[in-house]
C-alpha cells in the first residue's frame, strides 16, 4: 500500500514544501496538489518536482472544464518532463458551484467529457496527429465553426511516457464504472471500507470488465485524516465541519453529489438533516448532526490497535494508495505520523 498526502498549504506554501521534504524522507509515495478555486496546481506541482527527488506528484484535482484537453495533455507531459516521469494527471468534474460559479462555464456532460479528454491525452502523448470527433469536442475545429485553417497537429516534444498515469475522481455510479474501465487510478470521498462493496462494488466490476489490460490494476486512492494515540475525540470531532460543507452545502437539495453519497451509506435522515440545517446557515448544528460513526470509518483518529485496524479494514476493501492528512502541531510530530503509518502499512 503507497502512503500519500494532499498538499494543505493553509500555513504558507513554501514552508509546507519544506516539510514535504521531510515526508519523502520518512517515506511518503505521493503528494496530491489541489486545485479548487485557489492558486493553480500546475505551478506549485512544478515547484514540488525541483525540491523532491522520489516522490510521485499528482493532481489532486484538475477540473476537466478549466482547460482544453489538449492543454491538460501537454501540461501533463511537461510536469512529467520536469519530475522524471514522476506525475500522474489527477482529473475529475469538480461541481456546478465551482464551474459555473467561479469559471463561468457551463456544467454539462461531466462523464462524456471525462471520457473524451482521457482519449485525447493518450493521442498527444502518443504523438498521433491530433483528431478528434466526439459530442463535445471536435479536432481540428470544422470550418464552419471558425476560420477553416485548422490542420492536425502532434505535440512538438517527446514526452518521457507516451502513458502518464490517469485518475479520476468519482463518486457517481456511472462515473466510477467508467473510471474503472479507462483510468489508472480511481479517487473517492469519504470512503467507508464496510459499505465500499455495497456502494461502488457494482460499478466497479461492470467497468473492470471492460477495462483494457495493458492498464494494470486499479490504483484505488482514498483519503482520511491520520492521527495516533489516546483521547483524540477532539481531533475526530474537528473533521464534522469538512463532512457538513460537503453533505449540507455543496450544491442545492437534489443536487448535492456528496448528500446522495451519505444516503447511499445508509444515513438518509442524517444526511436529509444536515442539509436542512447547513442550507438554513446553522452550520454548527449541522456539524453537529454529522453521525460519528461516519467520522470514525473514514478516519485513522485513535489509539494505534484501532489505527492498524482501520488500516486493514481499508486495504481489505481494495484500497491501493491511503492519501492521509497528518494532525499534529508541529512539523516532527507530522513527519514521525508519516514514518509510524508507513511502519504499518508495510507490516499488514
Amino acid at each position: 500500500m503507497r502512503i500519500g498526502m494532499p498538499l494543505n498549504y493553509s500555513g504558507g506554501f513554501k514552508e509546507t514544501i519544506d516539510e514535504l521534504v521531510e515526508y519523502e524522507k520518512a517515506g511518503l509515495d505521493i503528494v496530491y496538489v489541489p486545485e479548487a478555486y485557489s492558486f493553480d496546481a500546475v505551478s506549485q506541482m512544478g515547484f514540488i518536482a525541483a525540491r523532491t527527488e522520489r516522490l510521485e506528484i499528482a493532481s489532486g484535482i484538475m477540473q476537466i472544464y478549466t482547460r482544453t484537453p489538449t492543454l491538460t495533455a501537454m501540461t501533463a507531459a511537461g510536469l512529467d518532463y520536469v519530475s522524471d516521469g514522476r506525475f500522474t494527471l489527477g482529473i475529475g468534474a469538480s461541481g456546478p458551484q465551482v464551474i459555473e460559479g467561479f469559471h463561468g462555464v457551463p456544467y454539462q456532460a461531466p462523464l462524456a467529457r471525462t471520457r473524451e479528454i482521457v482519449d485525447i491525452c493518450r493521442k498527444v502523448w502518443r504523438r498521433e496527429k491530433l483528431t478528434h470527433q466526439g459530442r463535445n469536442y471536435t479536432i481540428p475545429l470544422p470550418e464552419e465553426e471558425g476560420t477553416g485553417l485548422g490542420k492536425p497537429l502532434k505535440l512538438v516534444n517527446h514526452p518521457i511516457r507516451e502513458r502518464i498515469p490517469i485518475m479520476i475522481a468519482a463518486i457517481g455510479p456511472k462515473n466510477v464504472a467508467m473510471t474503472a474501465e479507462i483510468a489508472e487510478a480511481w479517487e473517492p470521498i469519504f470512503y467507508v471500507p464496510e459499505k465500499a462493496d455495497e456502494v461502488w462494488g457494482e460499478s466497479l466490476r461492470a467497468g473492470k470488465a471492460k477495462r483494457d489490460p495493458a492498464l494494470g490494476e486499479l490504483d484505488t486512492v482514498v483519503q482520511t485524516p491520520l492521527a495516533i494515540g489516546e483521547d483524540l475525540d477532539e481531533l475526530l470531532d474537528s473533521m464534522r465541519p469538512m463532512l457538513a460543507l460537503y453533505i449540507g452545502g455543496m450544491g442545492a437539495k437534489g443536487k448535492n453529489f456528496y448528500n446522495n453519497l451519505a444516503r447511499r451509506y445508509g444515513y438518509e435522515a442524517e444526511a436529509e438533516r444536515i442539509q436542512d440545517l447547513y442550507l438554513d446557515g446553522k452550520k454548527d448544528e449541522a456539524a453537529a448532526a454529522v453521525p460519528r460513526e461516519l467520522l470514525t470509518r473514514t478516519s485513522l483518529i485513535g489509539p494505534e490497535e484501532h489505527v492498524r485496524e482501520r488500516l486493514a479494514a481499508f486495504r481489505e476493501s481494495g484500497v491501493t494508495t491511503l492519501n492521509v492528512t497528518p494532525l499534529a502541531g508541529s512539523s516532527a510530530e507530522r513527519t514521525r505520523l508519516i514514518e509510524r503509518i508507513r511502519q504499518l502499512a508495510d507490516e499488514l
